[in-house]
């Protein structure tokens, strides 16, 4: 059992997304992608989301990512 990300974007995108996936019961995890490219130099300060689930639940999530990307 492993994490698949399926979501790379800004935050209040990934929210929204993360929104939707809680409705239909699957947990998700949020890593926030700023503090890595702070520290390696990078001055860009843009707030990169990645959204991640487990496997198992991504037959769960599939049409609810589905429907999101398709309404960005």
């Amino acid at each position: 059992m492993g994490l698949i990300k399926i979501f790379s974007g800004s935050e209040v995108l990934a929210l929204a997304l993360q929104e939707k996936i809680k409705a239909v019961g699957v947990a998700t995890v949020k890593k926030e992608n700023i503090q890595s490219a702070r520290l390696a130099g990078f001055g860009n300060t843009n707030l990169v989301v990645e959204l991640f689930i487990q496997e198992v639940d991504f037959g769960k999530a599939n049409p609810v990512i589905d429907d999101f990307r398709m309404s960005i």
